[in-house]
């Protein structure tokens, strides 16, 4: 019997459902009368029948109906948001698979990619044998020092209550399982590697708890990256420790004892030096970091595919993308994005309706947002893969202390716990996949703007009584303009902490977080210029765009239908931001670009009207020749 837990404001429940074919708006409704049953007040909610609901996907953002059945809305790790306008009931229900593949963990090979698999529960852990070998000499060696009485920091010594430091729940909103996941898989690489002096047994409970996806309440909020991420690991800990709250999908949530002993786990004791190796490094900064960087990729790629596609029904022109342009520039992301432009409107290798019926207008260059998208979407580029890189080093070091070396026979205070790299890495990357939004909006502006576009206003029929894009293009300028304010770094800021031995803090949680903020409105602003785009094809068929664009096309029109009048707007938003975050319009026209590459297809250069006054040029100049003669 599936069952799915629910958050209803303040309350955390599990409703078990006879079977998948149950609608969404039952679910709500059974987990309003466990709610109501358990407030005296009937948590001010007087009609149960008379509650009505907007729903929503969580992590795919996109508008369900009440009616929709559980398995027609919900995938494996998928969640659904149900809110009352009047009575402001929040809810979360949640769908859980157990992976049967591992991915093995030794400390120096996870990537970003890995870990974000492993946050959306598609891999369970183990250790390889290199790394329980590392981890039982680094513990060894405390042991030896505790035995000999030795005073060592953080291991003979105290560290503080930062384990028992609890910021109150209900001021701050929990990490989802997802990325609750990822903080754990990260925590559990850290310390495999060896040099943190974490017991094997520990260790092994860790994974256990992984595996059977029992996570502990988490608060998003509360880590100024100083000495790593202190508040939100000593609330991973604490469940892990079985205390506080933990979730599973076989309990729902409720006390960390109770889930643990839900899946026959028992809690961690600590021992010397654990406290410190459990609460201490930027494992909170760079798992939000890998989700971030990761998903930036995925939309900066996507955003070539979506811009050709918009160059193409603005009927713009190819000559800019000419690769001995971008040789006199060589940056790679400039060259790599003017590669994906030609291999998605070369005429010769996919022919183009749209671009014959305009092939000799006398426009000869197009506006910047057009022709200098390989300079501004390459940039983004270089950046991602910067920030990339060092967000994967950051996930496969040691960032806690002190550091225990095995072959030494020492432990060492450091500071690589300080999220510095981190924190300044996920400013830039907000800056950079920012210009992806900016620039285009400018083009939906364009694109709605019949004296540069050439398309009725809007992009629909009966402008004044149907609105069109107007509003969309409206939201597109508001998520652009709040990006500006996101943008201002975090990591210039910095506040002493722990009676200022912390003196210079990297404030590298609130930059993992306003990056992501950015990459999802980066996101979202992409979805309304891409169907903004498939709504101008409409008004210029019969013709027929390249190949691959025209299967982007589809891809868009088997989810959205075009826009005869007007209707509510949001659901077919978030149904294209859902093809953006499932990276289906890069599955859909990633082939294209690739094979083009491979087969190092001629490049093709049509002609143009600069070229025919080249040509035109030319031939007066011999008639010259021949006359001087």
């Amino acid at each position: 019997m599936p069952r799915f837990t629910v958050h209803v404001r303040d309350e955390w429940l599990t409703v078990p459902c006879k079977d998948a074919t149950c609608s969404i708006k039952w679910l709500a409704f059974e987990a309003l009368k466990r709610y109501i049953k358990n407030k005296p007040d009937n948590g001010g909610i007087q009609h149960i029948k008379d509650v009505h609901f907007v729903v929503r996907r969580c992590q795919g953002l996109g508008l369900l109906d009440n009616d929709d059945t559980i398995e027609d809305v919900l995938e494996d790790n998928d969640f659904v948001e149900l809110g009352n306008i009047t009575n402001m009931v929040y809810m979360f229900s949640v769908s859980y698979k157990e992976p049967e593949q591992y991915i093995s963990l030794d400390g120096n090979s996870l990537t970003s990619t890995d870990l974000v698999n492993l946050g959306k529960g598609l891999y369970m852990i183990k250790l390889t044998p290199e790394a329980e070998q590392k981890v039982v000499q680094s513990r060894e060696l405390l042991d030896t020092i505790v035995k000999e009485n030795k005073v060592v920091y953080g291991i003979t010594t105290g560290f503080g209550k930062f384990a028992r430091t609890v910021i109150p729940v209900s001021k701050l909103n929990p990490l989802s399982p997802e990325r609750t996941r990822m903080l754990l898989a990260l925590r559990i690489n850290v310390l495999a590697k060896g040099y943190s002096g974490v017991s094997l047994e520990t260790l092994h409970r860790m994974i256990q708890a992984f595996n059977a996806s029992c996570l502990s309440y988490v608060p998003e909020k509360g880590t100024v990256g100083a000495s790593g991420d202190l508040a939100p690991l000593s609330h991973l800990a604490l469940g892990l420790m079985g205390e506080g709250k933990m979730w599973s999908p076989k309990s729902g949530w409720a006390d960390a004892k109770y889930v643990l002993e839900a899946h026959g786990l028992k809690p961690i004791s600590l021992k010397p030096k654990e406290g410190l190796a459990l609460i201490n490094g930027t494992q909170m900064i760079t798992s939000l970091g890998a989700e971030a960087v990761e998903r930036a990729e995925a939309i900066a790629r996507q955003a070539d595919i979506i811009a050709a596609l918009t160059l193409e029904v603005l009927k713009g022109t190819t000559k800019a993308f000419d690769s001995d342009i971008h040789e006199l520039r060589p940056h790679p992301g400039q060259k790599e994005v003017a590669l994906r432009f030609r291999s998605l409107l070369d005429s010769d290798h996919h022919p183009s309706e749209i671009a014959e019926s305009h092939r000799f207008c006398d426009r000869v260059q197009d506006a910047y947002t057009m022709r200098c998208c390989p300079q501004v979407h390459g940039i983004v580029n270089d950046t991602i893969e910067f920030v990339k890189k060092i967000i994967n080093t950051e996930i496969n070091s040691a960032t806690d202390n002190p550091m225990v070396f095995a072959e030494r026979g020492e432990t060492i205070s450091g500071g690589n716990f300080h999220g510095e790299y981190p924190a300044k890495a996920l400013d830039y990357l907000a800056i950079g996949v920012h210009e992806l939004a900016s620039i285009s909006e400018r083009r939906i502006e364009r694109l709605c703007n019949p004296s540069l576009s050439e398309l009725p206003a809007f992009l629909v029929n009966e402008g004044g009584l149907n609105s069109g894009f107007m509003i969309a293009h409206c939201t597109a300028a508001a998520l652009v303009s709040e990006n500006k304010v996101l943008c201002h770094p975090s990591s210039i800021d910095s506040l002493s902490t722990s009676a200022a031995t912390e003196d210079h803090v990297s404030m590298g949680g609130w930059a993992a977080r306003k990056a992501l903020r950015v990459v999802e409105h980066v996101e979202q602003v992409l979805a309304i210029e891409l169907l903004a785009a498939c709504q101008g094809i409409e008004f210029l068929r019969p013709l027929r765009t390249t190949t691959p664009l025209e299967k982007v096309y589809d891809l868009v029109r088997a989810t959205v239908k075009p826009w005869i009048k007007d209707r509510f707007m949001a659901p077919d938003i978030e149904a294209v931001h859902r093809l953006l975050v499932d990276q289906k319009v890069w599955n859909i026209a990633g082939p294209y670009i690739e094979k083009y590459c491979m087969e190092y297809i001629p490049e093709s250069r049509p002609s143009s009207p600069t070229a025919f006054l080249q040509q035109h040029t030319k031939k007066k100049s011999l008639y010259l020749f021949h006359f001087c003669l």
